[in-house]
């Protein structure tokens, strides 16, 4: 296995970024996982990827980086919950924003070659009027975690202007799949997954005709690795090197949670609460762009369901 090539991999122990650490691996990559184990768990890093306990404000990273001759990194690492975002501004900013800007600088100055940087079609958007929505739409982000996402776009669009540091943004859709906490703030696949195997009814705020754009976390690691190596563009604007990860498709969640149970074999019924204030009514992404590159999605939302229902079934 060719291990020339060495990828610091932020966030590497959670959800996402253990499948990215793996997607890594098995190109061929040496994978360097960093992770604050905040939320990330140990378990989740794969086999022969290497971990570094470390939150990504330290001022040890650039030693770290240099130590490890890291060539790639890929910033996983975030505060990811709106709720904590709008009760604790200042909290987000410091990880999203001040901690982005020690990776940033930790990459410059010991000349990585590039940064793939993690933010979300889901928030940075807002309420879009054009759907599905392309990486041009307006973006008018309405809490602090989507602003502080944002603001890290921009972040590294400086980097790349001003010190030439070359880097490629990822906008997620509604990331689902094995690894997904179902408890705290999990995503609500992980959540109905709980409530199926506590033989619970699932709970759907509001009528349950919100539609989101639901994508299977081994497509988002594939996608990862698409930009790691594409050609980019010395960009115009923060668009120019952005790619939305989704499916383009709508789901509802009446539809989603007939397809979970479905996917379960158990008898369950939906009960409605009333609406969450600020909820999007929409949210479907434009990934002409992405797929232009040679990237699709393989994995429709049946079977990605009935693996990670089966995923979590065995580690509940």
């Amino acid at each position: 296995m060719d291990t020339s090539r060495t990828v610091l991999v932020t966030g590497g122990a959670g959800f996402i970024g253990s499948h990215v650490c793996e997607a890594y691996r098995d190109a061929g990559w040496r994978v360097i996982a960093l992770d604050d184990l905040s939320s990330g768990k140990p378990e989740n890093v794969p086999d022969g990827v290497e971990l570094v306990e470390m939150d990504i404000r330290s001022d040890r990273l650039p030693g770290l980086m240099k130590d490890r001759k890291v060539e790639l990194v890929n910033h996983h690492a975030a505060q990811i919950d709106v709720r904590i975002s709008v009760a604790q501004p200042r909290h987000d900013a410091s990880i999203n924003v001040d901690g982005w800007l020690n990776v940033l600088q930790s990459a410059h100055e010991t000349g990585a070659a590039r940064v793939v940087y993690v933010s979300s079609g889901g928030v940075v958007y807002g309420e879009p009027e054009q759907i599905p929505t392309t990486e041009t739409a307006p973006k008018a982000p309405i809490s602090p975690y989507g602003v502080s996402k944002l603001a890290g776009e921009h972040y590294l669009f400086f980097y790349r202007k001003v010190h030439g540091l070359e880097g490629a943004t990822l906008r997620y859709s509604n990331v689902y799949g094995p690894r997904q906490d179902p408890h705290g703030e999990a995503g609500v696949v992980a959540l109905f997954s709980r409530r199926l195997l506590e033989d619970e009814d699932l709970k759907i705020f509001g009528d349950g005709e919100q539609t989101r754009d639901y994508v299977y976390v081994g497509d988002v690691a594939a996608a990862n690795l698409a930009v790691s190596s594409l050609p980019l563009v010395d960009p115009e604007s923060i668009d120019d090197v952005a790619y939305n990860v989704a499916t383009g498709s709508e789901t509802s969640v009446c539809e989603l949670a007939a397809t979970i149970i479905a996917a379960s074999g158990r008898a369950a019924e939906t009960e409605f609460a009333p609406a969450r204030p600020g909820e999007l009514l929409c949210s479907c992404l434009d990934t002409s762009k992405l797929r232009a590159t040679g990237w699709s999605p393989d994995v429709d939302l049946a079977e990605g369901l009935r693996r990670t229902y089966g995923h979590i079934a065995d580690n509940l």
